[in-house]
């Protein structure tokens, strides 16, 4: 339906991104498995922090690599798809799947020292829905869409930023949470709202907003960085995004900016239901019964 089936293998699964997944995943199991003793990592990394990585490293290859990330280049709809995946389910699946030792290990060799100041939940917040919202106005978002290698930074950039903001909520070292529930609550409430004013922009918007999706040689040079064929050979053949329309420009921008709008709160509202859970158990002295051991890294929201 969407005409997927013009494209390449390639184009669709871009392999040499699914290599460096599995690399990475590798990798992963290596430190938790043979390597684990130099860690100290006693017991080992339980099954459920294993499918916590692996699963945030799927959702990151399809949304940055797969099919998703495609058919983002062909449908706005489909682009803030793969924007949630990236930093609302990737990010805190990866960092909640990497055992506490490892985060001690990293840390302990951290050249960013100094810039520890952007961890701080406020600062966090600030800088992810901020240079989530700024990506998103038009004239930014089409130069960036239109420059591959400031795309490729941007992106880079915006997953660092995603992985600070959700440290205040997932807090992979125990001994360094401060924060208790009230304040997380608040950081929650605090990131729903920064996130709103862009998410607003897109849905109300009485025109289509973006070339790159509206306009064919936008779309066709933006195109060229993730196909095979050139910018001439898209226009040639299919002549513009609308080739690939399922519905027209604009009602897709607003399925797009009510999606990202639904997944944030979805995710949030989850988290928010994990904060008073535990923080319910701490007032009444139950707190750590069925957690993960200290081990995992886990204690994602008490």
């Amino acid at each position: 339906m969407l005409g997927l089936n013009v494209f390449s293998f390639a184009d669709l699964w871009s392999p040499l991104f699914l290599a460096a997944v599995l690399v990475a995943v590798s990798g992963y199991f290596v430190l938790i498995g043979p390597l684990s003793g130099r860690f100290g990592m006693v017991p080992a990394a339980p099954l459920r922090q294993r499918i916590f990585f692996v699963t945030g490293m799927a959702a990151l290859y399809l949304a940055q690599g797969g099919p998703v990330s495609l058919l983002g280049h062909l449908m706005f709809s489909f682009h803030m798809l793969s924007m949630a995946l990236s930093y609302y389910v990737a990010v805190p699946l990866i960092m909640l799947g990497i055992p506490v030792e490892l985060w001690r290990a990293a840390l302990r060799v951290n050249p960013f020292r100094r810039l520890s100041f952007l961890v701080h939940p406020v600062t966090a917040a600030v800088l992810f829905n901020g240079l989530f919202s700024l990506y998103h106005i038009p004239a930014v978002h089409d130069y960036v869409m239109l420059h591959f290698g400031v795309h490729r930074l941007y992106y880079f950039v915006l997953f660092i930023a995603s992985a600070l903001m959700w440290w205040t909520l997932i807090h992979p070292l125990p001994e360094r949470d401060r924060w208790g529930g009230l304040a997380k609550v608040g950081f929650i409430f605090l990131n729903m709202v920064l996130l709103t004013p862009a998410c607003g922009l897109i849905i109300f918007a009485g025109e289509p907003l973006y070339a790159t999706y509206s306009d064919p040689n936008a779309w066709a040079k933006a195109m060229g960085y993730c196909v095979s064929e050139g910018s001439a050979a898209l226009l040639s053949s299919f002549g513009g995004p609308a080739f690939f329309e399922v519905m027209s420009s604009r009602v897709d921008q607003q399925v797009g900016g009510i999606g990202m709008k639904f997944i944030q709160e979805v995710i949030f509202a989850s988290m928010l239901a994990s904060v008073f859970y535990h923080w319910y158990k701490k007032e009444n002295g139950q707190d750590g019964d069925d957690e993960l051991p200290e081990s995992s890294g886990v204690k994602a929201a008490n």
